[in-house]
């Protein structure tokens, strides 16, 4: 520690001039992305009763009893549209900003490759989000079916019940970003096939943690959300193989 020297005004202004470009470019991208998201977010809350309908109609909720607990639900359900709205129509955007800002520091093989796994993230994000909302689609039809099956009424809370089917949707989608994240890493030679090969029971752990935070509180749904990820990485072992 005693041989570090404070930097003189010359040279802090000679790193700042430096860096100032990228910190300039950064700055923009976040801007831009934010500037989506705020107008995405708006879209969500002003139109959340037809996002609302559109949930319903999609999870089957026919026999259920919905009901509001606050005459403040309306703006919490329409905030929360806007938010969901936001994070998931902002979310290519995000990536392909981060593409553009990382494409000067890749070779032009890799930058390509990256560029032909963007169609196959967007797909995987799609798949994550229906994927969980099925598993809680399938998860209300238990509850329905007990509740009948031993004569008890059923009354759900319209905001507890959108806020964990949307959360949790869209947790499984960017859950299943990881095998891209994954198959590039290895494509670029950061991460050996070997040594992920090695990882696998951590990886699986990791994987059955995941799911168990997501808000379903259910062992059964957490091994469902947790197979697909399972099965992802496995895949994209088998993909790293063949591309090799």
């Amino acid at each position: 520690m005693e041989n570090i020297k404070p930097l003189t005004s010359p040279e802090l202004k000679a790193l700042v001039d430096k860096y100032s470009p990228f910190l300039n470019e950064v700055r923009k991208r976040i801007v831009f992305t934010l500037l989506v998201f705020g107008l995405a977010t708006m879209g969500g809350f002003f139109f959340y009763e037809e996002i609302i309908k559109f949930l319903i109609d999609i999870l089957s909720l026919k026999g259920i009893n919905i009901v509001f607990t606050s005459p403040f639900q309306f703006i919490n359900l329409a905030i929360s549209c806007g938010v969901a709205s936001g994070l998931i129509l902002s979310f290519p955007v995000l990536v392909i900003q981060i593409l553009s800002f990382l494409k000067p520091a890749l070779r032009i093989k890799e930058y390509k490759m990256v560029v032909r796994f963007l169609p196959f993230s967007l797909i995987l994000f799609l798949g994550g989000f229906l994927f969980g909302a099925l598993i809680m689609k399938w998860q209300i039809q238990i509850f329905l079916s007990r509740s009948i099956s031993l004569g008890i009424g059923n009354i759900l809370d319209i905001s507890n019940l959108l806020t964990t089917v949307v959360l949790t949707s869209a947790l499984m989608g960017i859950g299943f970003q990881f095998p891209i994240v994954l198959l590039l890493l290895m494509r670029i030679g950061i991460v050996k096939h070997q040594h992920l090969s090695k990882q696998r029971p951590w990886i699986y752990l990791g994987s059955f943690i995941f799911a168990v935070l997501l808000p379903p509180d259910s062992v059964l749904a957490d091994i469902l959300l947790t197979l697909p990820l399972v099965i992802l990485f496995e895949l994209t072992l088998i993909l790293n193989r063949i591309f090799h």
